[in-house]
């Protein structure tokens, strides 16, 4: 199957043999789920994140379109959006390389495939919003732990955009992983690249992190 996740990943280094197996461990048990497990994965993951702290206030989401079996925010969105709460997909810059900004998501977006061939808004015609400018941004992950560890797909677009994070922590929106129950494993290492997470939620609970 083509590999066409590199813009929902963080990791911006080479994979050691142990983390490359891990991923596609966890990426075929995720693909295997049936459609069932999947409505019922997506029902949790949005019950949880309708009552998550750190979105009560949020306005403006950034979000994901799934494929390759992760885990389905669009129940969420559904809800959410009564509330009058805004999403944006993310679209590879143009001029700036290896980094994403953000198109607002309705009902009727024209959504073309990019060069991973995910689907994103047309970026010439595309009102724009920063990253800066989201309020809390959600993401799919391979893999994560307790501690904050993750495991991405490997194009570090998530980390270079977020980057400015570290400086101005202030000004970062909230940033939470978003996976299945059972991609959790034991233990990760944190890179130094690694830009962090304020938390993960899954089908069954929510995880939140020390930044």
């Amino acid at each position: 199957m083509t590999q066409h996740h590199a813009p929902h990943s963080f990791q911006t280094q080479p994979d050691t043999p142990g983390r490359n197996q891990l991923r596609k461990q966890l990426r075929a048990k995720r693909r295997a789920l049936s459609f069932e497990q999947q409505q019922q994965a997506a029902e949790g993951l949005a019950l949880n994140l309708l009552k998550h702290p750190a979105l009560h206030r949020a306005r403006h989401i950034g979000i994901y379109l799934p494929n390759d079996g992760e885990i389905d925010p669009r129940l969420y969105l559904d809800l959410a959006r009564r509330k009058g709460i805004k999403f944006y997909l993310p679209i590879l810059h143009p001029i700036y390389p290896g980094k994403l900004v953000f198109s607002p998501y309705f009902d009727g977006v024209q959504l073309t495939a990019n060069r991973f061939g995910i689907p994103e808004p047309p970026f010439p015609r595309s009102r724009r919003r920063p990253a800066w400018a989201l309020d809390a941004v959600l993401f799919p992950l391979v893999g994560f732990d307790e501690e904050g560890g993750r495991l991405g797909m490997g194009g570090g677009f998530y980390d270079r955009t977020f980057a400015f994070s570290r400086i101005r922590p202030a000004m970062a929106p909230k940033l939470i992983g978003l996976a299945h129950e059972f991609q959790k494993v034991e233990s990760l290492p944190t890179e130094p690249w690694d830009v962090p997470l304020h938390g993960v939620v899954t089908d069954k609970r929510c995880y939140r992190f020390r930044r």
